[in-house]
Formats: structure tokens, sequence, C-alpha cells
């Protein structure tokens, strides 16, 4: 599937598409350049499921846990969420150090930025949602 977004000003818009066709999936890796607006669109994605909590990047934290307020939750019965950033990874045992697998594999809600550098242990039915910059500026949404 594919998503135009068209400016932030739709991105809200283009985040509750995201979410009407995720189906029962929990897992979600972010692929796009360095600010193509993967932060931008998880963001996005938090706020139209209820999330209330500041969103921000988990450049430094690895990840972040988000709490959604609305419950029951359109996408899962966990009411969290984790943000993932994995740009600053050295190394793959810094995954397995933080325990990957029991947010991964939890039920809950996980969005993951920089997937490309820990692709050997993303779950199998991990959907790849790639964000591509347009040449208008624009941004495109595939997966």
């Amino acid at each position: 599937m594919e998503i135009k977004i068209q400016d932030l000003e739709h991105i809200r818009e283009a985040a509750r598409t995201f979410i009407e066709h995720i189906g029962e999936s929990t897992v979600f890796a972010f692929y796009g350049k360095m600010g193509a607006g993967k932060t931008t669109f998880i963001k996005a994605i938090c706020e139209e499921l209820g999330v209330e909590d500041v969103i921000t990047s988990p450049t430094f934290a690895i990840v972040n846990e988000y709490t959604i307020s609305r419950q029951p939750s359109p996408v899962t019965h966990r009411p969290v969420v984790y943000h993932f950033d994995f740009y600053r990874i050295k190394k793959l045992e810094e995954v397995y150090d933080m325990g990957f697998e029991d947010y991964f594999y939890s039920g809950a809600l996980c969005l993951i930025e920089w997937p490309e550098l820990i692709e050997e242990v993303l779950p199998e039915d991990a959907v790849k949602v790639h964000i591509t910059e347009n040449p208008d500026g624009t941004r495109t949404i595939s997966f």
C-alpha cells in the first residue's frame, strides 16, 4: 500500500490511514534516509492512537515507551507503544543486551527507526515501511 503525504498539515490523516491498514501486525520497521520523516510520522501515529506522552526520537535511550490513553486501542491489546531508534547501535550485542525479544514479541506495537542496523534480529513478520522524500517535497509511505 502507498500513502502520499502532501505536507505536515496532512500527516495525521496519513497516520490514520496507516493505522487503518496495519491489520494484526505489531512490529514495523521504518526505512528512509536521514530527514525523510520517520520520527515525524511515528509521532503522528502515536498521537492518532491517543498517546499523550511527549513523543521524541529515542536516539540516545534506544527505546521509548509511550502509554496509549485511548483504550481499547484499535491496533493492540497492550496499552503501550515501543518506539526504537537504532541509529547509534555499534554492535548487535547491544540489541541483545537490551532484551529486544521482550519488546518485539510482547504483542505491543513496536515502531523501529534504522532497522537496517538490526535486520538479522527482526521478527520474520515485521512489516517494512519505506518513507521516500519526493522531488516536490511530498513524502510517500509504502508498506
